[in-house]
């Protein structure tokens, strides 16, 4: 991300730069908070304060944000913040409801992807710029500022977490709403190999090998938020 900020800085204006790097502070302040926050939100609601009492039922980013992961973000484009601890022993229902909490990240993340979304076609209207299937015209500077903003940042990064979250692989959230119906030894060997398969998968990210499907997985997602605003694919 800041990579290709720095990469285009001679055609972008003083705006242009400020609108993006306010934008990467909302990555890092709002957007991966939030995402723990609704994991800590739903583990409580369904019976496990773990992550309460750890300080993490808050959006203090302070107390999510990790270093590493926070760099990611900003390298590749894709991150973390510190995982919310969740007790699968306080729940009624393990399986059900660790899935219900694993779940609940990635789509706090297409909730703030599609309010993005929907700024921006608010932004269009207002400002008489035209999005249509043959191209984007946007008629004056607070609609390329607006478009830079909600759609290649919040909207962009938001439904990359989301899509990358969803991936059934372990640790990621994917694996957690998957082990709703994988047997119990499956699960027990899954999380055993976790730590190697983490350290595959950011491997894998710097070296952009997955750069191909998760590019797929945004086009298809953003591709659905645009249709439901009305508009074309802008991903």
């Amino acid at each position: 991300m800041l990579y290709a900020l720095w990469s285009s800085r001679g055609h972008l204006s003083f705006l242009d730069i400020l609108m993006a790097l306010t934008s990467y502070a909302v990555v890092l302040l709002v957007m991966l908070p939030v995402h723990e926050w609704a994991h800590a939100f739903a583990a409580h609601k369904l019976g496990d304060n773990t992550a309460k009492w750890n300080g993490r039922l808050t959006l203090n980013p302070l107390k999510h944000l990790d270093v590493f992961g926070a760099i990611m973000i900003l390298t590749v484009g894709i991150g973390y913040a510190k995982p919310v601890p969740v007790n699968p022993y306080n729940f009624r229902k393990p399986k059900r409801d660790m899935a219900l909490t694993a779940l609940a990240g990635p789509v706090s993340n297409l909730l703030m992807a599609a309010l993005s979304v929907a700024v921006f076609r608010v932004v269009v209207l207002l400002t008489g710029s035209v999005v249509t299937p043959a191209g984007i015209y946007l008629g004056n500077s607070l609609a390329q500022a607006a478009y830079m903003m909600f759609i290649n940042v919040f909207a962009g990064v938001n439904i990359g977490l989301a899509v990358f979250n969803l991936l059934p692989i372990p640790p990621l959230d994917g694996s957690r709403i998957l082990g709703l119906v994988l047997p119990d030894r499956i699960l027990y060997q899954m999380e055993r190999y976790s730590q190697y398969i983490t350290i595959g998968i950011f491997a894998l990210l710097l070296i952009g090998a997955l750069d191909v499907p998760l590019y797929y997985l945004r086009h298809w997602m953003g591709g659905l938020l645009c249709l439901l605003f009305g508009m074309p694919n802008l991903f």
